[in-house]
């Protein structure tokens, strides 16, 4: 039987560096940038529906979380100022996303060199073909 996971002890928003601090019971603290959180948020909309259906997000260096409410026992659904708040960040994935930070910061930038696009550069506006349009 695999060990119960890691469970969350203390949850902070911190606005003005846009850094949610948690901690967890096993004695580890992340600091996770908004921006990290958004471009990795576990959502439709972002993963796509299957490999390699993964929306590129960009433009979100300054993003804000607005707004955290707690999906049950086992995940954080924060509200972004953009708008987006589709994402279920499980306790599993927040762990991961926070002890494996650099491999996804190094990730995300080579996904951008090979799209060729800018961090900073704003998102293609929704209206395009979208998989909501059957």
């Amino acid at each position: 039987m695999s060990p119960a996971s890691p469970q969350p002890t203390a949850l902070t928003l911190h606005q003005a560096s846009r850094v949610l601090e948690i901690g967890f019971d096993d004695g580890q603290t992340f600091r996770i940038p908004f921006e990290l959180l958004r471009v990795y948020s576990p959502s439709a909309e972002v993963q796509g529906h299957g490999p390699g259906q993964e929306v590129l997000q960009t433009g979100k260096r300054e993003v804000l979380i607005t707004d955290v409410a707690m999906v049950g026992h086992y995940a954080l659904q924060p509200r972004f100022d953009d708008g987006h708040e589709s994402g279920l960040y499980t306790w599993a994935y927040l762990y991961d996303l926070g002890a494996r930070q650099a491999e996804h910061w190094a990730a995300y930038e080579a996904r951008l060199k090979l799209a060729g696009v800018d961090r900073d550069a704003p998102m293609p506006p929704k209206d395009g073909p979208s998989c909501h349009s059957h």
